[in-house]
């Protein structure tokens, strides 16, 4: 019969790991005597990031005797202590193969219900001195797994645990964890994974996404790259859309026709004639999909900016990188909400053209945000767009006008006052703060699904970090690096590759580029980013590779000068 072997607890705490600072709950010790279980955590018990662990999904953290004497031999180990591994229960029996999702079990006064596997963590790596240990913990199918506290109580070591019912469907721990995390998944398991009811709401919602995306879908032009790395574009027009705006279209340098992209995509441009290095820029296209030129419009608010401001021409070359993004207009019949500011009105721009080529019958809402009409760019082209279509709301804010106008703003209380339908889609592109505080309002008036693109660097996820740097991106400290040119596009910087450093995460955290990560070790796909131009490799393998133009920058290292769109 199974059993209990020992109750570990611990608060978090902040620890010190690769020159940051961590706050986290994976320091689990032993506790003598009984211990009352709650409904969210053990008395003495807490977490230090509540996004990824504890809560009423994940109140327990179970893990097996077994399963640590398994990595003793396989690390060759001899001193594991109980709550090493970061688990509350260390457990004789109750193995990852026979432990289903919904499996209830009594233990001393409380019952308990399985949820999920264990979320696949940098920390239990960082705890064992392992780096790859998450990635292990899958690859060798024991993840552990978490209780949901059904009936609140006193438990203590030695207490024997029974099963008092069996979960729906009885898919096994170890199963569900594959299902998410390696490949060759079958659909239909998804399905049934999705009909189990005690399966957590995060773990349903990663289902979900993964069923949509292994379900044959209408071929979509545009949705992989057109080309991969740089292909030669020569300038043919260069046009004054503002005071602070200026367009640029571009053409095949061999006469060669251009791929139809996405409304809403952008290009990753290289300018031989700003700098060396010569610099790499994203720009979101304005123009309509298939008209025959790319064209990017660019505010001039920097080095490259105002190069293409004042010296880019006519005939000019420049290398082009292939339509990317997934900020781009959905099929549908409901309403579409198309809101922008300053320069953010260039990927929304090309989804009104999208919509106008096709004659839509949805009913289109346009708002817009501009300091002036001296500044506004693309007014008249975006009025008779708006005018082509059947049904449109055209909403124009200038927030510092000419003198003697007063000032109209983009608010919370503004968006209260234009009865917006709350069935719609909205698009929001501009300024980080602008998003968020319009996605916020949209969302309180009953918006849902609401799509965001942001210029420049994406907000970072480094979980349980307690600071993230403000530091703009720079070259990494120490010696130069003397490898392969690695070129964060969006943080417009471009260094050597130091072979000291074991993947490009390493490389861009020493460079302070923002970073999103959970695992470190090609498990969870949070660091997933595309790769713009040249080759890369793996050490270790990811557990399941990315689509291709993609790399896990937690694990890849350069194999020739690349372009990443980080």
């Amino acid at each position: 019969m199974a059993s209990l072997l020992s109750v570990n607890v611990g608060m978090p705490k902040d620890v010190a790991w690769q020159g940051r600072t961590v706050h986290t709950g994976i320091f689990k010790s032993p506790v003598g005597g009984s211990v009352m279980v709650r409904k969210l955590n053990i008395d003495g018990d807490g977490q230090g990031d509540l996004n990824g662990h504890g809560g009423e999904q994940r109140a327990v953290l179970v893990y097996q005797i077994d399963s640590i004497r398994y990595w003793q031999h396989y690390f060759g180990h001899t001193g594991y202590e109980f709550g090493q591994f970061g688990e509350n229960f260390t457990v004789a029996g109750l193995s990852d193969q026979d432990v289903c999702i919904g499996d209830r079990y009594r233990i001393g006064e409380a019952e308990f219900e399985v949820t999920q596997p264990r979320v696949t963590c940098f920390r239990v790596g960082m705890r064992l001195g392992i780096p790859t240990l998450a990635a292990l913990l899958v690859a060798h199918h024991r993840p552990g797994f978490y209780f949901r506290v059904i009936t609140e109580g006193r438990v203590q070591a030695g207490d024997q645990i029974t099963r008092t019912r069996r979960g729906a469907h009885q898919m096994s721990v170890a199963a569900i964890d594959a299902l998410l995390y390696l490949p060759d998944r079958d659909p239909n398991d998804l399905e049934t994974a999705l009909d189990i009811p005690a399966l957590s709401p995060g773990w349903r919602r990663s289902f979900r996404e993964l069923l949509t995306s292994e379900r044959p879908a209408a071929p979509t032009i545009g949705v992989e790259p057109s080309w991969n790395g740089f292909r030669a574009m020569k300038v043919v027009d260069v046009v004054r859309e503002s005071s602070t705006i200026t367009s640029v279209y571009l053409a095949a340098a061999d006469g060669a026709g251009l791929s139809s992209a996405l409304p809403g995509q952008y290009l990753t441009l290289r300018f031989p004639g700003a700098g060396d290095p010569a610099p790499v820029r994203s720009y979101s296209l304005s123009s309509a999909p298939g008209s025959g030129t790319y064209r990017i419009s660019v505010k001039r608010e920097g080095l490259v900016s105002t190069y293409v401001h004042t010296r880019l021409h006519t005939g000019t070359i420049i290398q082009v990188a292939a339509p990317r993004g997934d900020f781009v207009l959905t099929a549908g019949t409901e309403p579409v909400l198309l809101v922008s500011a300053g320069i953010g009105v260039t990927p929304v721009l090309a989804m009104l053209h999208q919509l106008a080529a096709h004659h839509s019958n949805r009913d289109v809402w346009w708002l817009h945000t501009a300091r002036n009409s001296d500044q506004q760019a693309f007014a008249d082209e975006a009025h008779q767009l708006l005018r082509s279509l059947p049904t449109t709301h055209e909403h124009v804010f200038h927030t510092a006008p000419a003198a003697g106008i007063p000032p109209h703003r983009l608010t919370a209380e503004t968006l209260a006052t234009l009865d917006l339908p709350s069935a719609a889609t909205a698009y929001i592109c501009g300024p980080q703060r602008f998003m968020a505080d319009i996605g916020e309002a949209l969302t309180k008036l009953g918006i849902t699904r609401i799509h965001t693109e942001l210029f420049g660097t994406r907000t970072p996820i480094n979980p349980g970090v307690t600071t993230v740097s403000s530091t703009p991106p720079h070259q990494p400290p120490g010696t130069p690096g003397t490898g392969p040119s690695v070129t964060f596009a969006r943080s417009g910087l471009s260094t050597r590759w130091q072979f000291e450093k074991r993947s490009l995460l390493e490389l861009a955290e020493a460079c302070d580029v923002p970073t999103r990560w959970s695992c470190r070790t090609g498990v969870c796909h949070t660091c997933i980013t595309p790769l713009l131009a040249g080759a890369t490799s793996y050490l270790p393998d990811p557990l399941e590779a990315p689509d291709n133009g993609q790399i896990l920058i937690c694990c890849a290292r350069p194999d020739s000068d690349i372009v990443l769109d980080l």
